[in-house]
């Protein structure tokens, strides 16, 4: 832009990375289950995505590139791992939607997984985050599963998640509390 007097203006338009949106959650569930592991409370890992490498750019060990990989079997679930003794299993999602989840985002063969886990006592549940509302919910398994087994909805209502559901508040360490939501529950004493 050019001023009075030839004074010149660069232009002060920031670039505004959108990449990585919809990795704040898992972002924010790793810093959580890192400080869960620094404090011993609990030992809950991200699972990594089976894949076979098939082609590799090896120019040297630190400058590998992978160029072609496949998928070797459907991944199940986002994270597991043991509390108080207790096998546990989720999946987390987010979504822009402001009124609902879509069941898309849940692929089959993860019900099924969500289902054996949840009928062999372990604790299961999903984490969903409303990112355009800053609102992230826990869903335990069983309503999870009475949601679909019971509706031809192909999406989960807001209003299912405010009341089956557990808002889970955001702080600052750790960021995202859920196991404060488990403990709150006796899910950690059913089936026993």
């Amino acid at each position: 832009m050019n001023y009075p007097n030839g004074i010149k203006k660069e232009n002060t338009k920031q670039f505004i990375n959108y990449g990585n949106r919809g990795m704040n959650l898992e972002r924010d569930l790793n810093t959580t289950n890192q400080y869960y592991r620094d404090i011993d409370k609990a030992y809950i890992y991200k699972k990594p995505t089976p894949i076979k490498i098939v082609n590799v750019d090896y120019q040297s060990r630190n400058l590998a590139v992978i160029k072609e990989a496949y998928f070797v079997e459907p991944s199940t679930t986002d994270y597991n791992g043991i509390y108080k003794g207790k096998y546990i299993d989720f999946e987390a999602k987010e979504t822009k939607s402001k009124t609902s989840f879509s069941l898309d985002n849940i692929h089959p063969h993860q019900i099924t997984h969500l289902r054996n886990i949840y009928n062999h006592q372990g604790i299961v549940f999903l984490i969903v985050r409303f990112t355009n509302l800053d609102l992230t919910y826990l869903l335990m398994v069983k309503d999870f599963i009475d949601f679909i087994d019971n509706n031809k909805r192909k999406s989960i209502p807001l209003d299912y998640f405010k009341k089956k559901g557990y808002l889970i508040k955001n702080k600052l360490q750790p960021r995202v509390d859920y196991l404060e939501i488990i403990d709150s529950m006796e899910v950690l004493y059913e089936k026993e």
